[in-house]
């Protein structure tokens, strides 16, 4: 059985060693889905049906079952902290 998800845990993709945003929503209006904050873009659904783990205050999602709005955005979440990106 998988550790429940809640707001406030950190998003990471499995094949990515740094967090890309947080959890805002777990099942907004009953739909399996979560409400993602990806820094430097804003919120996205992600479909539960993407997790591939949860653990220590950390969802793991499956880069391949994300949207590829989703994906852009999550190789940009940390362009702001970058000077020369």
């Amino acid at each position: 059985m998988r550790e429940a998800i809640e707001i406030g845990y950190q998003a990471f993709v499995s094949d990515g060693d740094e967090e890309f945003g947080a959890v805002r929503a777990v099942s907004p209006n009953g739909r399996p889905e979560l409400v993602i904050y990806v820094e430097n873009a804003g919120d996205f659904f992600v479909p539960l049906a993407a997790v591939e783990a949860v653990h220590s205050q950390k969802v793991i999602l499956s880069c391949a079952k994300l949207e590829r709005r989703l994906r852009a955005a999550i190789g940009h979440a940390h362009d702001a902290e970058e000077p020369n990106a």
